[in-house]
């Protein structure tokens, strides 16, 4: 037992430590995918091709850090804030509330399946941990945008910009960017070309901060 866990810790530190230098050819849920098509749907990300940050639109980096992660350079992988915030919101009876980072949902992504089990989020927070460990930030956000769930069938920034805007994602504007970052907590149910009244009021808020975003580069 002991040493299967050692196995497993050393695997799992080799496995984030290579994603610094290498794009991951897949996800957890490609590969899931992939197993559930027979081998007919290629595992691979994303449709569109890698873009390193720099070929991403200042704008989208901007937008999605607004949106879903405002204290992402100033924190370890973890937002107490937004955590203790998220628990008052339950004891208060106001609803739930996310509280995870870009850098929990970048992990999450990459090394785990969907579920919302005890296993699945303690090692959910192991990997956080060694994503913030042997990735800088940049490596992060780039990771998360080319990975991220837009919608279905639409995976990372490059694929929800031609998907929704039909331009590459260097080219999506202010509004745009804002509109791809308001659909984030639901990408399955909210749409940014046919955008409720919900996502219309997450967009204004998201390009009012916008303006005192840093922009990852």
């Amino acid at each position: 037992m002991g040493v299967s866990l050692v196995v497993l810790v050393v695997l799992s530190v080799l496995q984030v430590a290579v994603l610094s230098y290498v794009n991951p050819p897949f996800t957890v849920m490609t590969a899931l995918d992939w197993i559930r098509s027979g081998g007919v749907v290629e595992p691979t990300i994303p449709h569109h091709g890698w873009r390193q940050l720099r070929e991403i639109s200042p704008h989208i980096r901007k937008a999605v850090l607004a949106g879903e992660d405002q204290r992402f350079l100033s924190h370890n992988g973890f937002d107490f804030e937004e955590i203790n915030e998220a628990v008052k919101d339950i004891v208060l009876q106001k609803g739930y509330r996310g509280a995870s980072t870009v850098t929990m949902q970048a992990a999450r992504t990459v090394f785990l399946w969907p579920d919302r089990s005890l296993v699945r989020k303690i090692l959910e927070a192991y990997y956080t941990v060694l994503v913030e460990i042997f990735w800088d930030k940049r490596r992060i956000l780039e990771i998360y945008l080319n990975t991220v769930d837009w919608g279905e069938g639409v995976m990372g920034v490059e694929a929800a910009s031609r998907r929704y805007f039909h331009v590459s994602s260097q080219l999506v504007t202010q509004s745009q960017a804002a509109l791809l970052a308001a659909i984030l907590p639901s990408p399955h149910r909210w749409s940014p070309t046919h955008p409720n009244e919900q996502v219309l009021r997450r967009q204004r808020r998201i390009l009012k901060d916008m303006e005192k975003m840093p922009l990852v580069s």
